[in-house]
C-alpha cells in the first residue's frame, strides 16, 4: 500500500530503548549539559507498555553504576532497592543431593558483598522518574521499527512503527503513521539481539575484528512464600544437574523484600540436544531435593525469560558508527560468571554520554563517537570484563565439570597476578551451529507438570501479561518455511518448539504434511528463536505498539 509521509521531530539526541543504560545515558547528558549552562534535548522511545514493562533480570545488582549516576538513591525514601545481601551461597547439584562449596574457594570478584537484591524492573522505572525530572522525553509504547539514514550513510535518527496494519498487510480503519525521530546522535540500548542492532551490526560491519557473540536463555519465576521459608538477603546459586555435564548453565534464587523469591535458570544456547528444552530444565530444577522445600506453601505470581548475552571481552563489537553507538546489553557487556550486567549498562550509557556532550558541545553532529570506542576497555567495564573473558570458552569446549574448573583458575590468576594460563579463548561455533541433528542424539523426555510446584508454558505466559494485537502482521518471520520443514523439522526434529519458552512454534502433525504454527501472541520477546533458530531462518522484529510482557516486580 502507498503510506502517506511521516511526521518528524527533532532532537539533539534519541535514544532506543528505556532500560538502565538508555536512561543512564538520558540522566547524564541533562547532567552534564545543567553542569556546562547549556541545553540538550533528548527523547527515550521505549517499545514495552511502560518504563520497565520489558526488563526481566534475577536479580542481584552492583550498585556501582546507579552509585556513580544516582549518589543519592540510598537516601531516597523511593528508591528501588532495599535489600541487601547477607548470605552468599553456592551449590553443585547432583541428581539426589548436591554440595555447598565454601566461599573461599571463590575469587572476590564472585562475591555479592555490598549488592543488592531486587527488581531490575523496579530500577529502570525508578531511572524513567529521574530523566523525566530532569526534562527527558519519554515515549512508552512505540518501538523503533526503522533506522533513518542521511546521503552519506550516517545514521540520523529512528522511525516508530505504524499502527493499524492488519495481518495482511493492509491498513485498517485506525491506521496511523509512525514518526521520525531525527537527532545529532542515536544511542541503541535494545538489549540482547535488538532488531535494529542487528542492522547496524551488518551495515557497518561492526564484528568484523571481535568474536562472534554467545547467549544464554534465562527464565525466571516470582513466588511469594511463607515466612518461615523467607532468608531476607540470601543469594543461592548453583549448577549441575538437571543440564547434562556438556550443556552449560545454572540456577539463582534470591530472598527479596515482602516475602518474595527469585528463582531461575540459565540455559546456555550452545547446547547441542535439539531436544533439550530450557523452559522444562527449569521446572524440574526446582523439584531437586535442596531446592524444593522453598515452595512448600507458596505462590507463583510472575514469570518471564529474556535472552542473555554471554560472548564478554572478545565479543564486544566496534560501539560506534556514524551518527550513534552502542550501550548495554547491545553491546554486549553482560559478566557471565557474576550473572550480572546492569552496573555495566549504567556505566556504559554515562560513557556514551560524556563523548556525546562533548561532540555536541563542539558543534558536531553524526560523526563517530570515537572517545567511547576507545575509552571503554580501560574503564571499570573492560576490567570487569577482561578478568572472566575465559571462563565462557573453557565452559563451552571441556564441559561443566572441568571447565569451570579451568575457569575458575583462571580468574584466580586475573585476580591476584593479572595473568591468564590461556591469553583470550575464541568461543568456537556459533550457538545456531551447536545444534546436531536429532538422528544424533538420544532424545530427552520430561515429566508433566504438577501444577503445583511445576508448571506448563501456557499458564506460565499467564502471569508474564503478555498480550498482542491479533490483527496484525506476525512479528516472527519466517524466511524460507520451505527450509523450516526440510531442515528444522525434517534434520533437527522441530527444536524450536522446544527452546520457545513461551510456546509460540509448534509443529502439527496432520495430515501428510506437519503444519508450522506460529503462536506470536505469546511471545514474551526473548529472542531465543533469532538465536537458535540451526538455519538462521527465523527474523524477530519489534510487533506493533505496546505488544508484549508486562513484567511487575521482575
Amino acid at each position: 500500500m502507498e503510506l502517506p509521509e511521516r511526521e518528524a521531530m527533532d532532537f539533539d539526541v534519541v535514544i532506543v530503548g528505556a532500560g538502565p543504560a538508555g536512561l543512564a545515558a538520558a540522566i547524564q547528558l541533562k547532567q552534564l549539559a545543567a553542569e556546562a549552562g547549556t541545553e540538550v534535548s533528548v527523547v527515550v522511545v521505549e517499545k514495552g507498555s511502560e518504563v520497565g514493562a520489558h526488563i526481566l533480570s534475577g536479580a542481584v545488582v552492583d550498585p556501582s553504576g546507579l552509585d556513580k549516576l544516582v549518589p543519592d538513591w540510598r537516601e531516597d525514601p523511593d528508591r528501588p532497592l532495599k535489600t541487601e545481601v547477607v548470605k552468599d551461597e553456592f551449590m553443585f547439584l547432583g541428581p539426589a543431593g548436591g554440595i555447598s562449596m565454601p566461599n573461599i574457594a571463590f575469587p572476590k570478584l564472585m562475591s555479592n558483598h555490598g549488592n543488592f537484591v531486587g527488581s531490575l524492573s523496579n530500577v529502570t522505572k525508578y531511572l524513567g522518574r529521574k530523566a523525566e525530572e530532569l526534562g527527558v522525553e519519554i515515549y512508552p509504547g512505540f518501538p523503533a521499527a526503522e533506522i533513518l539514514y542521511d546521503e552519506a550513510g550516517a545514521v540520523v535518527g529512528i522511525a516508530t512503527g505504524d499502527l493499524g496494519v492488519a495481518r495482511s498487510g493492509e491498513a485498517r480503519d485506525d491506521f496511523t503513521r509512525g514518526m521520525e525521530l531525527r537527532a545529532k546522535y542515536t544511542v541503541f540500548g535494545e538489549g540482547a539481539r535488538g532488531s535494529l542492532t542487528k542492522k547496524l551490526i551488518d551495515r557497518y560491519r561492526l564484528n568484523q575484528n571481535s568474536d562472534h557473540q554467545k547467549y544464554g536463555l534465562g527464565v525466571k519465576e516470582l513466588w511469594q512464600v511463607k515466612p518461615e521459608k523467607f532468608r531476607p538477603g540470601l543469594v543461592q546459586h548453583s549448577m549441575g544437574w538437571p543440564l547434562p555435564n556438556k550443556a552449560g548453565g545454572g540456577s539463582w534464587l534470591y530472598h527479596f523484600d515482602d516475602h518474595l523469591v527469585s528463582v531461575g535458570f540459565v540455559t546456555h544456547l550452545n547446547y547441542e540436544n535439539p531436544t533439550l528444552s530450557p523452559f522444562e530444565e527449569f521446572q524440574r530444577f526446582k523439584t531437586h531435593p535442596m531446592i524444593r522445600d522453598v515452595f512448600e506453601g507458596a505462590k507463583r505470581i510472575g514469570y518471564g525469560a529474556r535472552a542473555i548475552m554471554e560472548g564478554g571481552w572478545q565479543s564486544v563489537p566496534k560501539l560506534v558508527f556514524p551518527g550513534g553507538c552502542l550501550v548495554g546489553d547491545s553491546a554486549g557487556f553482560v559478566n557471565v560468571p557474576r550473572i550480572k550486567g546492569s552496573h555495566n549498562a549504567v556505566l556504559s550509557g554515562m560513557q556514551a554520554a560524556g563523548a556525546i556532550h562533548e561532540a555536541l558541545a563542539a558543534g558536531r553532529a553524526q560523526d563517530e563517537l570515537t572517545s567511547y570506542e576507545e575509552g571503554w576497555r580501560a574503564s571499570p567495564i573492560g576490567y570487569d570484563l577482561k578478568r572472566v573473558r575465559n571462563v565462557k570458552p573453557l565452559w563451552s569446549k571441556y564441559g561443566t565439570v572441568i571447565g569451570v574448573g579451568l575457569g575458575g583458575l583462571d580468574m584466580w590468576l586475573n585476580e591476584l597476578a593479572g595473568l591468564s594460563l590461556f591469553g583470550t579463548l575464541s568461543h568456537g561455533k556459533p550457538d545456531y551451529a551447536c545444534t546436531k541433528p536429532i538422528k544424533d542424539v538420544k532424545p530427552i523426555k520430561y515429566p508433566k507438570p504438577d501444577g503445583v510446584l511445576t508448571f506448563d508454558r501456557l499458564s506460565s505466559v499467564y502471569l508474564s501479561n503478555t498480550n498482542h494485537e491479533e490483527d496484525q502482521p506476525v512479528h516472527l518471520q519466517v524466511k524460507d518455511m520451505g527450509l523450516q520443514k526440510s531442515s528444522e523439522h525434517d534434520v533437527f526434529g522441530g527444536p524450536s518448539g522446544r527452546y520457545c519458552p513461551a510456546g509460540v512454534y509448534e509443529w502439527i502433525e496432520e495430515g501428510a504434511e506437519p503444519r508450522y504454527q506460529i503462536n506470536a501472541q505469546n511471545c514474551v520477546h526473548c529472542k531465543t528463536c533469532d538465536i537458535k533458530d540451526p538455519n538462521q531462518n527465523i527474523n524477530w522484529v519489534t510487533p506493533e505498539g505496546p505488544g508484549g510482557p508486562n513484567y511487575i516486580n521482575m
